[in-house]
C-alpha cells in the first residue's frame, strides 16, 4: 500500500467516463488512487448526455464529468488537474509519471487518454448545434429531419447509408474532394436514395434564436436545408504515453487490449476511446469497471496465496484490514457506508415508522 502524498497504488491518466469509472472502482475497493486529467476531451464537448441510463438529456458533458470527479473524491480518491508528459518504469518495477512540473509514483497505470476527432475545414456549423461526431449518440436527434454526412471516404459513405434508418433526407458532402470509397461501396451507394454533393461549402445559415443549423451554402450558389450532420474525417488517438511504454497498437492506431484492459506491458492498462470498440459513454464506463476489478484482483492483499502462506506463515491479525487508514476513515463517514450518516437516518426512520400492530 502507498504511504506518501505522491505514491499510489493506481494512477489513471484521463478523466473521461472510462478513467473516472476505473478510479471509482479502484478507490472503493480500497486502493490509493489518483486521477490526473488535463481537462477537455470528447465527453466534455457533449451539450447533452444521450444513451446513459439514469442520466437525463439535459445533463451536459461537463456536468456529467464534474459529478464523476466529485464521486471519486468523496470516496477518498485524489483528483489532479494536470498534463502527464511521460510515464516510465522504475528500477523497482513501478511507474513514475511526470505531471507538468511534478512527479507521481504508482504500482499500476491506466491510460484513458481518448482521441480527438479530425475536424473539417471551415466554414462549419456550431459543434453540438449542427456539427456532431457520434452517430449512435445523435442520430435520434435527426429523425425525419434533413441531414448531411461530410467526407469522401468509406466511413462517410456508410454513415450516409446508415442515416437512412432514421430519415429520408440524406446528402453526402465531399466538399470538392474526389471520393476515395471503393467501387463496391460506390455501387452500394448508388442503390440508396442519397444525393452526393461535390461542391464545397461557402457559408452557414443558423437559426437566429436557437443557434441551430438551418442551411449550408455551396460554391455553385445553391442552398440546402439541414438540421445537422456528421463529419467523417477520422480520429487522432492519444497514444504517445502508450508508445513510450512499449504498448502494442492495433492496425487502426488504438492501444491493443484484452477484455479487461490489459495492454502488452505488465502493469499498464488502457480503457475508453483510445482502445478498439464502440465510442460510447456506457461502453467506456464498462471498460473502466472491468479494468478496476482486474487491477483489484492483481494487487489486493488477501487472500494470500498458498505459496505465500507456506513461505511467510499465516496472516497476522495485525495485518488486517488491508485498506489504508486514510481510506478507511473516509469510508466509515461516507453516506454509502453501512454505519454512515445515511444508515443512521434510515435507522431513525425505521424506528419511527409504526408497525401494523402498533394501533
Amino acid at each position: 500500500m502507498s504511504s506518501s502524498d505522491d505514491d499510489y497504488d493506481i494512477a489513471v491518466v484521463g478523466g473521461g467516463p472510462a478513467g473516472l469509472t476505473t478510479a471509482l472502482y479502484g478507490t472503493r475497493l480500497g486502493h490509493d488512487t489518483v486521477l490526473v486529467d488535463r481537462g477537455g476531451g470528447r465527453a466534455a464537448m457533449m451539450a447533452d448526455t444521450h444513451n446513459v441510463i439514469g442520466v437525463t438529456e439535459e445533463t451536459s458533458g461537463n456536468e456529467f464529468l464534474a459529478t464523476g470527479r466529485e464521486q471519486v473524491e468523496s470516496y477518498g480518491g485524489t483528483f489532479e488537474r494536470g498534463f502527464v508528459t511521460d510515464v516510465e518504469r522504475t528500477d523497482d518495477d513501478r511507474f513514475r509519471l511526470a505531471v507538468d512540473d511534478d512527479e507521481l509514483l504508482a504500482d499500476r497505470v491506466v491510460l484513458a487518454t481518448g482521441f480527438s476527432d479530425e475536424r473539417p475545414d471551415p466554414p462549419l456549423p456550431r459543434t453540438g448545434k449542427g456539427l456532431h461526431y457520434c452517430l449512435h449518440c445523435d442520430a435520434y436527434m435527426f429523425v425525419d429531419e434533413p441531414v448531411y454526412v461530410m467526407g469522401h471516404g468509406e466511413a462517410a459513405a456508410h454513415v450516409a447509408m446508415i442515416m437512412l434508418n432514421v430519415t429520408d433526407e440524406v446528402d453526402l458532402l465531399t466538399r470538392g474532394a474526389e471520393p476515395t470509397w471503393s467501387d463496391e461501396t460506390a455501387a452500394q451507394l448508388e442503390a440508396h436514395p442519397i444525393d452526393v454533393v461535390r461542391e464545397d461549402i461557402v457559408g452557414v445559415e443558423n437559426d437566429p434564436d436557437s443557434g441551430w443549423l438551418d442551411a449550408l451554402e455551396f460554391e455553385d450558389g445553391t442552398t440546402r436545408e439541414y438540421r445537422g450532420g456528421f463529419p467523417m474525417y477520422g480520429s487522432d488517438y492519444n497514444t504517445g504515453l502508450a508508445k513510450g511504454l512499449g504498448c502494442d497498437l492495433t492496425e487502426g492506431g488504438e492501444i491493443d487490449v484484452d477484455d479487461h484492459g490489459h495492454t502488452s506491458v505488465d502493469g499498464v492498462y488502457a480503457v475508453g476511446d483510445v482502445t478498439p470498440g464502440h465510442n460510447q459513454v456506457p461502453v467506456a464506463m464498462g471498460q473502466g469497471a472491468k479494468a478496476g476489478l482486474a487491477i483489484h484482483k492483481e494487487i489486493r492483499e488477501f487472500p494470500r496465496s498458498k505459496e505465500s502462506i507456506a513461505r511467510e506463515g499465516p496472516v497476522d491479525p495485525a495485518e488486517v484490514p488491508a485498506i489504508t487508514p486514510e481510506l478507511a476513515a473516509t469510508a466509515v463517514t461516507h453516506e454509502g457506508h453501512a454505519g454512515g450518516p445515511r444508515a443512521e437516518t434510515d435507522a431513525e426512520t425505521v424506528a419511527k415508522t409504526p408497525r401494523a400492530d402498533d394501533d
